[in-house]
């Protein structure tokens, strides 16, 4: 047994085609193919006959009456679907607001605090690079005094020493590390008084 075919077949009427005659003048044919009216009237219809719509698309142009230049910004906002567009990097007349756009994996948010992270370490004063290592192994940030940094010996001296830990072996290679970096530090900043002191003699 064969399957009735019931799709639509490209020439087939309009199954919304209202009842009416054909509306080229003098043909009386049932009407089952729309045509719109005009370019300003897109939902707007004629209704005509196969014979007749055939005839009507054969003559339509969209663009009739427009001259070079309307055509062109017409094809251009076609491109954008009709919406304003803007050159890049520029949104409208108004700027973004990120408070607008749904987040709910706060992207944006971490976007922010990234951005006030690298702005800090841009303003604060770069490490110089002999002293990095020191002043991590002193639990210290540049920029330090040698009156903090000698106060700061003290107290990890004090926490370090082999008699306060009971010969811990772990405790006395610490505290060798801690008389290298302050040997480092307090070496730097006597240095540097010295240049002082030549340059002002």
């Amino acid at each position: 047994m064969s399957r009735r075919n019931t799709r639509h077949r490209a020439f087939d009427p309009d199954p919304d085609a209202p009842r009416q005659c054909c509306d080229a003048p003098g043909c009386e044919q049932e009407a089952g193919y729309r045509a719109p009216r005009s370019r300003d009237s897109l939902n707007e219809y004629f209704w005509f006959c196969l014979q007749h719509v055939r005839e009507y698309n054969a003559r339509w142009d969209y663009y009739k009456g427009m001259s070079s230049a309307q055509i062109e910004a017409h094809l251009r906002a076609d491109m954008s679907w009709d919406r304003p567009s803007w050159k890049i990097g520029h949104i409208g007349q108004k700027g973004f607001n990120e408070e607008d756009v749904l987040d709910p994996l706060d992207i944006l948010r971490a976007s922010r605090a990234d951005r006030a992270r690298r702005h800090r370490q841009s303003r604060e004063p770069k490490t110089p690079e002999p002293l990095r290592e020191p002043l991590v192994a002193m639990g210290l940030r540049w920029p330090v005094s040698l009156e903090e940094i000698k106060a700061r010996y003290k107290t990890l001296a004090k926490k370090h020493h082999p008699d306060t830990n009971h010969g811990d072996p772990h405790a006395e290679e610490r505290l060798k590390v801690i008389n290298v970096a302050y040997s480092a530090l307090r070496a730097h900043f006597t240095s540097n008084i010295d240049s002082n002191l030549e340059k002002s003699a």
